[in-house]
């Protein structure tokens, strides 16, 4: 290849920038998951939490355009952070990011009266763009009729019909793309700028478009009405939600059994053949001690945070989240809490993370502040490893009645988490941060059938996201944890385990002064240090302690029979309590601080978290003590 040539294609023209906008539950982000498919990556906008994500799609030529999936935005005049972003990104005005080369507006074509003011504010940037008609085939059941023709003559813009959930319902998107783009590539980018307009003008001009482009159906569709009539019910919406919730958790011991024993047959066949191919030495001790016995121990879990999270998604894209919402505003009201903290409370059982930064669509700064505060006493899936372990070694396999008892106590302890969360919310909001209660407004999407792609998609980035966590933060700090057990040797004449005679042992049997009175011997106290990192590390590293603390050939295949035999009942029922209310991991506190920009309320959030558990601990420990545990 010659020099000329190395040159033109190291200075390759950059990829065509197109970026999705449109109101939330509008389908965005499940067209955006068919354009890009695998070609996608997930990160924050710099300076701020909101997610932005960025992929790949591939015309019908074969060349590469760069999607940008938009935070969901109702206006171009920014009442959150996440509109503010978006608008920001379309007029060129991020740091580092220029504006898309065009802009494709996704509407919920059964929605178009919400849904069209949007798209009347991006016609007057004065910018190449092409509205996705989504959810077609929907409106077309409901008996609306659209004339496409129609609409983009009104719109000044073309339109096409975009179905997400279909694996080919974006092929027309494709297409119009081709050409927007090419015939955008030969006209200069102009300065952008929103435009604004007077809301009632806004609406004046969709009820205007709608009447010469959509025929509404002769006979109201009343289906949607009829379920909901059951499921918004004060009284039998409270006990379908409570009844949906209990199913979760029996569907989370029953349905991983296969694959964890599976997973920990896996991880059992490795060590043992690592330990029969290597020679003894400090190698292979890192390998089966700390890395299999450490991030294998946590590894095991994995089905069962992928079926809470498989539940989650299904609640999510059938549109009963919002309902539920509504349904619980008045209850979260009572104590001080708007009903648009469901949401991020919701998403605090999958991470307190994206729960707090979910947060941001809550306008009233003390309600924010609020929400924010009692996020982390959600039972979030780094905890459920820890339950999980304890569950299985403490509480028997027995049915009572149609449900497993595992099950049971594991609802108990998500119950717990809630029913904290509304009493430290109580009191923050009539001691501290005095508000009035505000009712909740939202849209209430219609009910869908969840896409498939779009549930294999979201259950592939959590395992990606929990792999990536075990192959990375979780193996470092058990390779830490690892030398930190090891070293230095034991002296001469020692009789007890290596560990006792370690930098771990010692920092154990410090710490065990402070956990004895709730029951945590220097084993859990060493394994509470890297769980600070991240929750689910404790496991791993109770493995790896446990591990070395074997005397000769003791190693027990798993973790389970050790602990069941070692601890007593009242030391694991304190160990349950104190992760009811286990003060955060640092990634959390550090996003604390990012969303209220002051370092007093995640150390506020770590000192009252701490105080709770201590105190739970303690009285569940001397209880348990008290009825012969």
């Amino acid at each position: 290849m010659s020099s000329a040539e190395q040159n033109l294609k190291s200075y390759a023209p950059p990829l065509w920038s197109v970026a999705l906008v449109g109101n939330p539950n509008c389908g965005k982000t499940a067209l955006f998951n068919l354009l890009t498919g695998a070609r996608q990556k997930v990160a924050n906008y710099a300076g701020v939490t909101v997610e932005r994500k960025a992929g790949q799609a591939r015309l019908r030529d074969g060349r590469l355009v760069s999607v940008i999936d938009l935070p969901g935005a109702y206006s171009l005049t920014p009442a959150t952070p996440d509109e503010q972003v978006t608008l920001e990104f379309i007029e060129g005005r991020r740091a580092g990011e220029a504006a898309p080369d065009a802009i494709v507006a996704v509407v919920d074509a059964t929605n178009l009266r919400m849904n069209l003011r949007l798209v009347l504010e991006l016609k007057r940037l004065g910018r190449p763009m092409l509205v996705a008609l989504n959810m077609a085939d929907v409106a077309r059941e409901q008996g609306l009729v659209i004339d496409v023709a129609k609409l983009s003559a009104e719109l000044g813009c073309a339109v096409v019909e975009t179905v997400a959930v279909k694996h080919d319902g974006h092929l027309r998107l494709l297409a119009q793309l081709e050409t927007q783009l090419a015939t955008a590539s030969s006209t200069p980018a102009a300065e952008l700028h929103a435009v604004s307009a007077a809301p009632a003008q806004l609406q004046q001009e969709v009820r205007r478009i709608l009447a010469a482009a959509v025929v509404q159906p002769a006979r109201f569709q009343r289906f949607h009405h009829r379920i909901d009539t059951w499921v918004m019910h004060p009284v039998w919406g409270l006990a379908i939600l409570a009844a949906v919730l209990f199913l979760i958790f029996q569907a989370v011991f029953s349905w991983a059994n296969l694959p964890m024993d599976a997973i920990k047959a896996g991880m059992a066949g490795l060590g043992e053949w690592v330990t029969a191919h290597m020679a003894e030495g400090p190698l292979r001790s890192l390998l089966v001690d700390g890395v299999l016995a450490g991030a294998g121990g946590v590894l095991v879990f994995l089905p069962q945070i992928l079926i809470l999270f498989f539940f989650i998604l299904l609640l999510e894209d059938s549109g009963y989240l919002p309902r539920a919402a509504f349904l619980l505003d008045r209850l979260m009201g009572t104590v001080g809490l708007s009903g648009r903290a469901f949401i991020p409370l919701l998403s605090s059982f999958a991470c307190a993370i994206p729960g707090i930064m979910a947060t941001r669509t809550i306008a009233n700064w003390r309600d924010r502040l609020a929400t924010i505060m009692v996020a982390p006493l959600m039972t979030c899936s780094a905890r459920l490893p820890v339950y999980a372990l304890l569950i299985g070694a403490f509480v028997p396999e027995r049915s009572v009645g149609w449900f497993n008892l595992r099950g049971l106590t594991l609802f108990g302890l998500y119950v717990a988490g809630v029913v904290s969360a509304m009493a430290v919310a109580w009191l923050f909001k009539r001691l501290w941060m005095k508000s009035r209660y505000q009712p909740l407004m939202l849209e209430l999407p219609p009910y869908r059938v969840p896409g498939l792609r779009n549930l294999v998609l979201g259950l592939a980035e959590r395992a990606r996201i929990f792999l990536r966590r075990v192959g990375g933060i979780i193996f470092a700090l058990m390779v830490v944890l690892w030398f930190l057990s090891s070293y230095p040797a034991p002296p001469e004449g020692a009789t007890g385990p290596a560990i006792q005679y370690s930098i771990a042992g010692w920092l154990g049997q410090a710490l065990q002064h402070v956990f004895a009175p709730i029951g945590f011997n220097w084993q859990i106290s060493i394994a509470l240090v890297p769980g600070l990192a991240a929750r689910e590390v404790a496991v791993g590293a109770l493995g790896t302690v446990y591990a070395l603390s074997a005397a000769g050939e003791g190693l027990a295949d798993s973790l389970t029979p050790v602990i069941a035999q070692g601890w007593s009942l009242a030391t694991a029922y304190s160990l349950l309590a104190w992760y009811v209310f286990a003060p955060q991991c640092i990634s959390t506190l550090a996003v604390v601080k990012r969303e209220t920009n002051s370092w007093r309320y995640p150390l506020l959030m770590a000192a009252y978290l701490f105080v709770l558990a201590y105190a739970a601990a303690f009285v569940t420990y001397r209880v348990t003590l008290w009825l012969g545990g």
